[in-house]
């Protein structure tokens, strides 16, 4: 009786010892990297998914075999609480340690990028061809988003009116800058990161409300004068002083700006050289040969310098300026009519 007793005690252990080795084997070999493969695997972890999601994750791209024993492994070696979301790539045949370390470290896939430069003074019509052209967004997507900027968040849009006479509503409100956003980016991606960086620059001019209030100004009103300054002036210190020829001018009550740009910009294309004829050819708001004041909106994206200027211009007596034509870029300003006449013909002389 007691042989058999031990004869079954014996067997009971062996096939303790065979299970357990059984169990073992299994669990070892689940352990292990799957087959090695060239293949790269991407896979995105979002924020917030715990080590049973990720190990979820891991399983069904086929990079490990067993998601239960991923997490068991994780928890004895007391790891997955340094997990960073995003987008990673992995190829099959790692080891868990390797595999924890790159969820740790935050190794992620780089997101690709597109990069363009929009440069000072370029109105929206502008920017739409030389994105276009990069391969970088739809033209006209673009330039209805300029037009009707529905969809779009930012608290300058409550400052801009929704005047049917403005050729573009975001005309002037793009801020010309380099920029580096991720691949895809739609037109409304891009034209958002654009007004958000008009707003963020602005933000940084010292005291800026209060010298828009001081000035007596509207926003739109600033921008439209610095669009005017941005596309008449190339000197850097000539900037402020035509600034205050605009408002001298404004001040008058009974002056036309009288400001080629603004021809230009109705022109679409710009022209080497205006013809007397050109200056009233376009009937529009925008003509400042036709009309008084300033132009319904901006006729251009203005730098920094030019909306400093606008905000705070040189105070003088001049009325007029006429371009130097000796190629410096520079102007030479006028009080009066008669004078401006005078710097008319010094110009013309510098030009032979």
């Amino acid at each position: 009786m007691l042989k058999r007793i031990w004869k079954w005690l014996m067997i009971i252990v062996i096939a303790i010892i065979v299970a357990v080795g059984a169990a073992g084997a299994y669990i070892y070999n689940e352990m292990q990297p799957v087959k090695s493969s060239e293949q790269v695997v991407k896979f995105t972890i979002e924020p917030g998914v715990g080590t049973s999601g990720i190990a979820d994750i891991l399983e069904d791209q086929g990079l490990i075999k067993n998601s239960f024993l991923f997490v068991s492994y994780l928890k004895l070696k007391s790891e997955g609480t340094r997990f960073q979301a995003g987008v990673y790539e992995l190829q099959p045949g790692v080891t868990y340690d390797e595999i924890i370390a790159k969820l740790n470290s935050g190794d992620v896939v780089k997101t690709e990028m597109i990069k363009f430069t929009i440069p000072e003074g370029f109105t929206v019509t502008q920017m739409g061809d030389k994105l276009a052209e990069e391969g970088i967004v739809n033209k006209d997507s673009f330039l209805k988003l300029a037009k009707d900027p529905t969809g779009l968040n930012n608290e300058l849009l409550g400052l801009v009116p929704a005047d049917s006479k403005l050729m573009y509503r975001l005309e002037g409100y793009l801020f010309p800058e380099t920029y580096e956003l991720k691949k895809g980016s739609s037109e409304l991606d891009i034209i958002q990161r654009m007004l958000d960086e008009m707003e963020k620059r602005l933000g940084q001019i010292p005291n800026f409300e209060d010298k828009l209030k001081a000035r007596g100004l509207t926003l739109n009103e600033l921008m439209t004068v610095a669009s005017l300054v941005e596309r008449e002036v190339v000197v850097d210190s000539e900037r402020s002083i035509v600034a205050g020829v605009i408002y001298n001018r404004l001040a008058t009550g009974n002056m036309k700006l009288e400001i080629d740009a603004t021809v230009q910009y109705l022109l679409g294309k710009p022209k080497e050289r205006l013809m007397n004829s050109d200056l009233r050819k376009v009937d529009s708001p925008y003509n400042t040969y036709l009309y008084l004041g300033l132009p319904p909106g901006p006729i251009a994206a203005p730098s920094l310098k030019s909306i400093e200027a606008s905000l705070e211009p040189k105070s003088s007596e001049y009325l007029f300026y006429v371009t130097k034509k000796d190629g410096s870029g520079e102007h030479l300003f006028a009080k009066t009519y008669k004078e401006h006449l005078k710097n008319i013909e010094k110009s013309k002389a510098m030009a032979k």
